[in-house]
């Protein structure tokens, strides 16, 4: 008789293609809701929602809270972290005018920024074939958005990358911090402690800086319910159950897959262009992830 565990191994091992999938898809996402509503004003009401959709089922589902008053703030400044200032930051600088290529190639060095971290603060050993990996993973990056490289001038670009170097800091110390103090928690009251804290911060950002108006139109109905739904919701469970699986260094190597993933999408969803280059890219980045998690 087949074990559970046996039986559940195939479905883990797609965890990361999945998790890929649905990651690219928060680019989309805010390309179709920007336009009708504030950056931090957007993800304010996003992680409303999450909110308003996970605790109901925490307490029905009588999920268990962590233990200690330490372990649910672990869980918050985890989810502060790579949730609230990642987001954050990459939303304030698409709405800033950065292009979206130049986006993902500064969140893009998350997993050579984690790789050089994880060493002194979780232990992990990065193997040469490993670096390797990463470094041929972040060319293949390059190669992927070159084209939209050169889509703003370089000082006015300057200036829109700040928000994205703070995405890029979150997401970097959010995967770490929650590798050394919180890897395991239900993932049903950890999205409510995750998410409120970036909601009342996110949300106090936004009054103070934003004029808090929302077109409710059809596109942006749609790209908050994906996000929601399919962002906070399925990518977000994906990531933390592969940061309790795997280790930091693995884990961030996928996030090189996400531009070639998000290229895809915009190919096939708005007639955007795939050059050679890119698709050399898109090659070059998969085996560079290939590499790092050997």
């Amino acid at each position: 008789m087949t074990s559970p565990s046996a039986s559940a191994a195939p479905t883990q091992m797609l965890w990361p293609l999945f998790f890929v999938l649905l990651w690219s898809t928060g680019f989309i996402g805010a390309r179709f809701g920007l336009p009708y509503a504030p950056p931090l004003t957007f993800l304010a009401i996003r992680y409303a929602l999450v909110v308003a959709l996970m605790l109901p089922v925490a307490v029905l589902t009588r999920a268990a809270w962590p233990k200690t008053p330490a372990a649910m703030a672990h869980v918050a400044v985890s989810g502060l972290l790579m949730h609230g200032v990642y987001l954050g930051g990459v939303f304030t600088a698409i709405g800033l005018g950065l292009p979206s290529g130049i986006t993902a190639l500064v969140v893009g060095m998350q997993p050579l920024l984690t790789a050089l971290c994880a060493g002194a603060l979780l232990g992990e050993r990065v193997r040469p074939t490993q670096w390797l990996g990463l470094l041929l993973g972040f060319v293949g990056v390059v190669l992927v958005v070159q084209s939209k490289l050169r889509a703003v001038p370089l000082d006015q670009a300057i200036g829109m990358m700040v928000p994205a170097l703070i995405a890029l800091a979150g997401i970097t110390a959010g995967t770490l911090y929650q590798k050394r103090f919180c890897p395991s928690f239900d993932l049903r009251t950890g999205a409510v402690v995750q998410f409120i804290p970036c909601l009342i911060a996110t949300a106090a950002v936004a009054a103070t800086t934003e004029p808090l108006t929302v077109q409710w139109t059809g596109d942006f109905l749609f790209a908050l319910g994906w996000l929601v739904l399919v962002l906070s919701l399925g990518a977000v469970t994906l990531l933390n159950l592969l940061i309790r699986r795997g280790g930091a260094v693995n884990v961030a190597s996928l996030f090189y897959l996400t531009p070639a993933s998000t290229a895809l999408l915009a190919w096939a969803l708005f007639g955007e262009t795939l050059s050679p280059l890119a698709l050399t890219g898109m090659a070059i980045a998969a085996c560079g992830v290939w590499l790092a998690r050997r």
